[in-house]
């Protein structure tokens, strides 16, 4: 298959009080994370739904099944490196990344860097070719209530 190929990716969790917050591989201090079969990092979550389906592989759910033991409490960041090999053996290469993570607390730009780096890092690209950006909800919705955290992603692959 020949490039460029673009693929987009959704997910959003309920917070929960006996969770850490990670979002883009990256622990946060907040007094609740993100509920989940994994470590619900709903950041790489969305990036790994949006890579999969640039490389037509299908979606998180295929690869890591929610009812499957072995994907009990996993790192998503240790997912995202799986999701890149498996973007490298159908022959493709990551050329841009770029996010949106939507939560109406906490602050997440303090963070940013570390998400962009932690990311690329998994996928063994430059922290340039990743994009990631955070805005609330205005007080809107289960996001905006402070209930729930989304985000949005595009992957670009070549």
């Amino acid at each position: 298959m020949t490039g460029p190929r673009a693929g987009i990716g959704y997910d959003i969790h309920r917070l929960a009080a006996d969770r850490r917050l990670v979002l883009g591989g990256v622990a946060i201090e907040h007094p609740t994370g993100l509920a989940g079969h994994s470590d619900g990092d709903v950041l790489l979550h969305a990036l790994m739904d949006a890579l999969l389906g640039a490389a037509n592989l299908g979606d998180l759910g295929r690869h890591f099944p929610s009812d499957d033991p072995a994907y009990a409490g996993a790192s998503s960041l240790g997912l995202l490196k799986r999701v890149g090999a498996l973007i490298r053996e159908a022959g493709f290469a990551v050329s841009s990344l770029d996010a949106t993570v939507i939560a109406q607390a906490p602050r997440l730009v303090p963070y940013i860097g570390a998400m962009r780096d932690a990311i690329a890092g998994a996928l063994g690209i430059e922290s340039g070719q990743v994009s990631v950006k955070a805005t609330t909800n205005d007080g809107l919705g289960v996001v905006g209530s402070g209930e729930a955290i989304a985000a949005l992603a595009i992957a670009l692959l070549n």
